[in-house]
């Protein structure tokens, strides 16, 4: 693991081995101070030996290695980072490059585009820290032990990061072997951009280079075919949509007309809102039951995205054909593979295919294809509400329905109406349907939700996310975890009707009570010490009043009671207010339209 802290008379290079536990930090002071030559020497002899791990390193860590190896000074190095950091420019602006090694930047691989300190507090390690002094500050003799604490902490959550993502680095090891690109530091849709750009270029007999799609380019969708529908307000819908203008803003994001903004449509008991990058019902606060009479199911379109771009043809004008050449195998092929049990290819497969169509709204992507974008978002957004009319006018309820799906809450008499809708909406857009059956469906809203399914797992969505209980493709580190305690004692009274008191009571692991929160400016605990940008904490007994920003002294959203936990202790504490829990998992019952007035009182501990 590589980590590098850079001042203006001070420069940290630290490395850490997992395996050995072992970790060399070398040093740099006063502005005019540069890495000697035996630490250059030893440096460049461990960049050879080993397989180097950062956080961000492509675009930090590693070109300010290498100027600090030609013998760039502290303050010249400072110069260096504030340019990358603060105006963000990349390394080669700069004129600066990184040294030959192998490396692996996992910042790309996480989830989330979160920060160090954030992945370190999903992943609970011991210690969360922020950086103990001002970037711009001189360093004293005295705070240089503070910095190199501060930078062996950072190894070790980089390398809590590194260990947490090795199936994603494996699979992305073995697509690298496949391809013929290194493809290990790269996220899902720069790994997809990767493969086709190959591929095409070699169609092409060309090297690709990203289109020039000028701002201020409009232009309007237009609906394929197979996009009918049945009433007059849905067909009113329709043609507003057609009607609109979508312009490329200057920033090259693609602006939503305001009278589709603001345009909401009611099909049965639900509101639905299209938008740029999908579809949403507006439900809050509701759940629903299989019984004798009901059946709660939910149903998703297999490789959504995907399937769009094949079947409406969606190439990018500046590839033409050479790209369907390339995706469009790449469908039966993960087919096949999923058949013959090969995992490791029908991954593989997933990763592109699902890849590809977020790049075709980045501006500097070689696949950017802003039309083609709102063409496969709009076409999935308008198929899904075709499917839900079709089911509302034969007396089916769609509850909820989001960018590939729907959840239905069917009676009995009506499934195989309902199946043979389904059916053939599938045959008109040639999309493919999964079904799951749910016991139960409790929703905050259209992405926040617990549903429980017939084998008695859950599926956990939005603020309900758990990693133990319903594990993610992301390894649950794509969003901050809090009061993990409560979701076990909603799901266990869901499913067993277990006392929310007793799963609460019963539950001795603090890595489960505490909360994660990013604080723009950084907070201050209750008697003003300061704390950091990103924040953990449990609520305590004995604790009065919030934590508060630093800048501005205003109150941390939902801190009353909180005490800062930066440091996991090695026991319980005896302080942790199980009382709040309690009720905070009572309201989660309420917030997902369970009745808490119908069930006995639990109490409190």
């Amino acid at each position: 693991m590589c980590d590098i802290e850079v001042y203006r008379d001070y420069l940290l290079v630290g490395f850490l081995n997992p395996e050995s536990d072992k970790s060399k930090q070398f040093e740099a002071s006063g502005e005019d101070g540069a890495l000697s030559i035996e630490d250059r020497r030893a440096i460049s002899g461990i960049l050879q030996k080993y397989k180097i791990v950062t956080f961000n390193g492509i675009h930090y860590d590693m070109p300010i290695l290498g100027a600090a190896l030609k013998g760039l000074r502290c303050l010249k190095l400072k110069e260096t980072s504030d340019k990358i950091i603060q105006l963000n420019m990349q390394p080669w602006q700069i004129g600066i490059g990184a040294p030959s090694c192998d490396h692996v930047d996992i910042f790309n691989v996480a989830p989330g585009m979160a920060s160090l300190k954030v992945y370190g507090g999903r992943l609970h390690c011991k210690k969360m820290q922020d950086l103990p002094i001002h970037e711009s500050a001189p360093i004293t003799p005295e705070q240089r032990s503070l910095l190199r604490s501060y930078n062996l902490n950072d190894l070790r959550v980089t390398n809590a990061l590194w260990v947490h993502l090795q199936p994603q680095i494996t699979l992305r090891e073995q697509m690298s072997k496949t391809y013929g690109i290194d493809l290990r530091s790269k996220s899902d849709a720069q790994i997809a951009e990767a493969v086709i750009v190959k591929e095409v270029s070699a169609t092409l007999g060309r090297n690709l280079k990203a289109p020039d799609v000028p701002r201020g380019t409009h232009f309007r969708y237009s609906p394929p075919r197979f996009i009918q529908f049945e009433t007059q307000p849905m067909n009113d819908l329709l043609e507003l949509v057609r009607r609109q203008e979508f312009v490329v803003t200057d920033r090259h994001s693609i602006q939503m007309p305001d009278e589709l903004k603001k345009k909401t449509t009611q099909i049965g008991g639900v509101r639905y809102k299209i938008g740029i990058g999908g579809l949403h019902s507006q439900e809050k606060t509701v759940s629903y039951y299989t019984d004798d009479e009901h059946v709660v199911l939910d149903k998703d379109v297999t490789g959504y995205y995907p399937a769009i771009i094949i079947n409406n043809a969606i190439s990018p004008p500046h590839i033409g054909a050479a790209f369907m050449k390339s995706f469009q195998p790449k469908k039966e092929q993960r087919v096949a593979a999923k058949k013959s049990g090969n995992k490791t290819e029908a991954d593989t497969l997933k990763i592109v295919l699902n890849g590809a169509g977020g790049k075709l709204n980045q501006k500097y992507s070689k696949l950017y294809f802003p039309q083609g974008f709102i063409h496969m978002t709009l076409t999935g957004q308008l198929s899904i509400l075709m499917l839900i009319e079709r089911l509302q006018s034969a007396g089916v309820t769609v509850v909820s329905a989001n960018t590939d799906g729907v959840a239905i809450y069917c009676r009995r008499s009506l499934v195989e109406k309902m199946n043979t809708i389904v059916s053939q909406w599938e045959r008109d857009t040639q999309f493919d349907i999964e079904t799951v059956e749910y016991t139960s469906l409790h929703k905050h809203s259209v992405n926040s939700y617990i549903a429980l399914k017939t084998d008695g797992k859950f599926t956990l969505k939005g603020e309900y996310v758990h990693e133990d209980l319903c594990p993610s493709k992301d390894g649950g580190i794509a969003t901050n975890p809090a009061n993990l305690v409560c979701i076990e004692a909603v799901t266990a009274f869901l499913r067993d009707d277990t006392p929310i008191a007793e799963t609460v009571g019963k539950c001795a692991d603090i890595r489960k009570f505490v909360t994660i929160r990013q604080v723009n400016g950084g907070a201050v605990d209750q008697v003003g010490a300061y704390l950091g940008k990103v924040v953990r904490w449990y609520y305590a007994t004995g604790i009065e009043g919030p934590l508060r920003y630093s800048v501005n002294n205003y109150t941390v959203a939902r801190s009353e009671g909180a005490r800062a936990c930066m440091e996991l202790p090695d026991a319980f504490p005896d302080d942790v207010d199980l009382n709040w829990y309690i009720k905070e998992s009572e309201a989660i019952l309420a917030d997902v339209g369970v009745d808490v007035a119908t069930y006995p009182a639990r109490g409190l501990l």
